[in-house]
């Protein structure tokens, strides 16, 4: 029985991708070779770190800032065990969630390791060593993405000592000391979760700012927030070497401008230095199949791979690696394959970072627009002057808005500030639509809320703020 689409790879872009083109009435079928459905994100990455990041921020402001609201409670203790149970029936809910949207939808799947045998087919093996062949009209490879480990460094990861972020989701004690290789998203995630929990955290970064690639500025501020939160930073640091020890592992590095070594010994060490494309063991090379340098997919504008009928989304090719990226991809390839113009704007994808305050931002950086050459104009507004953020604690933090001088079309808005992940949206749309600051700034907003803020700014960068 021939397939319209079989989609190797159920994490978000995959699982969205069979949805959707069941939804249109496409013949579907998924392979997965996990026990569960979701990919990385819902069982190792996006869904069991934010249960944890939002349980760890609970702790903290059970232990910070309830007195000061009139809640006594004298100080919490930490069951870290059930968190862990909470964070596990999380990801249940998710992964089971997704099973059942494959059943109503009435989306077949095949569990097993996929592999690309031709245009048309594709080979799935089991854990049993049996090999089934699909036969279909079109391909999506959808496999994501894994751990890429440190450039030139040997290490083992035992998910015990030294970790992935797959280890650091179920540690089952809080370390005394918590080396972080990596200053971006998912180091500064994990590491704020165990630095609320108790644990001394030191990130070790190669470059001279976290969040590489996020606004100058952002990022600076965030830094100086995090080191108020006890987190400390080496910046401009060259890892050479990481290995387990007696009681726990050592981090040795060097200044990539030159200087002496330094080794530092802890309980624990997470290695975040980012992923790279699941492009092994796909029968790629000989389907034909191109893939560029970094192991990713080449796509075209279409997200067509060069063998007609093979099509390729999310990590495994080039573009941030974002789950909502990947999504937005899928439901495109699955228009695509059912004959509509499906089609993804990357110049509006937002991007979150959840720590504690949250970031986020949508467009252009200052950075990108200085490069670029593009006359900008910057309003900003912080949220130490907005009535509901003093009401609830949650001061720190402001908005950044840039638009084009001469047109006010909103360029890029950048947020830190509680709750940033779902005040960027209105961001979005308004980018979307190729609206103005002036027209986010004539929108009325809702007072008292977080969002004003994000109105101020638009003010701020057409004209003045009322509020400062």
């Amino acid at each position: 029985m021939a397939y319209d689409v079989v989609i190797i790879g159920s994490g978000p872009g995959g699982y969205v991708c069979a949805i959707k083109a069941a939804q249109l009435g496409l013949k579907t079928a998924v392979v997965e070779k996990n026990a569960t459905f979701g990919g990385t994100c819902l069982n190792i990455g996006c869904i069991p770190s934010k249960a944890l990041l939002h349980a760890s921020e609970i702790f903290a402001e059970a232990g910070h800032s309830f007195d000061t609201l009139g809640v006594e409670i004298g100080a919490p203790k930490l069951n870290l065990e059930k968190m862990m149970a909470h964070k596990d029936a999380t990801v249940a809910s998710n992964v089971n969630g997704v099973a059942f949207l494959f059943k109503k939808n009435k989306i077949d799947s095949f569990r097993g390791t996929g592999k690309v045998l031709s245009a048309g087919n594709v080979s799935v093996t089991g854990e049993d060593g049996k090999v089934e062949e699909i036969e279909t009209r079109n391909i999506v490879i959808a496999t994501g993405s894994d751990v890429a480990g440190i450039p030139g460094v040997k290490v083992d990861i035992d998910e015990k000592v030294i970790m992935s972020s797959t280890g650091a989701l179920s540690l089952g004690k809080v370390p005394g000391h918590l080396v972080v290789v990596g200053g971006g998203v998912i180091g500064l995630e994990l590491g704020s979760v165990w630095a609320r929990l108790g644990a001394k955290v030191t990130v070790v970064e190669f470059l001279d700012t976290i969040l590489g690639g996020m606004d100058g500025e952002v990022a600076k501020q965030f830094q100086r927030m995090l080191s108020k939160q006890g987190i400390e930073f080496r910046l401009g640091a060259k890892v050479t070497g990481v290995a387990k020890v007696k009681k726990g592992a050592t981090v040795t590095f060097e200044p990539v401008k030159g200087g002496a070594v330094e080794t530092i010994e802890a309980e624990a060490v997470l290695i975040a230095t980012g992923r790279r494309a699941y492009s092994d063991n796909l029968g790629l090379k000989e389907a034909g199949v191109e893939v560029d340098e970094r192991g990713r997919v080449k796509t075209d504008g279409h997200l067509k791979t060069n063998v007609p009928g093979i099509y390729a989304i999310g990590d495994v090719i080039a573009g941030p690696m974002l789950a909502h990226k990947a999504e937005d991809e899928g439901v495109a390839v699955a228009e695509i394959i059912a004959g509509q113009a499906g089609h993804v704007n990357y110049e509006v994808i937002p991007n979150v970072v959840y720590t504690s305050p949250e970031i986020a931002s949508v467009g252009k950086t200052e950075e990108e627009l200085k490069a670029a050459g593009i006359d900008y104009k910057a309003g900003k507004f912080p949220f130490s002057a907005n009535g509901r953020a003093r009401a609830m604690l949650h001061t720190d933090g402001f908005v950044k808005i840039l638009a084009d001088k001469q047109s006010d079309r909103v360029l890029g808005v950048h947020i830190v500030g509680f709750g940033a992940g779902e005040m960027i949206h209105e961001a979005a749309v308004l980018m979307e639509f190729g609206g103005s600051s002036e027209d986010l700034a004539r929108t009325c907003h809702a007072h008292p809320t977080m969002s004003e803020a994000v109105k101020e700014a638009a003010l701020a960068t057409f004209f003045k703020p009322i509020h400062m």
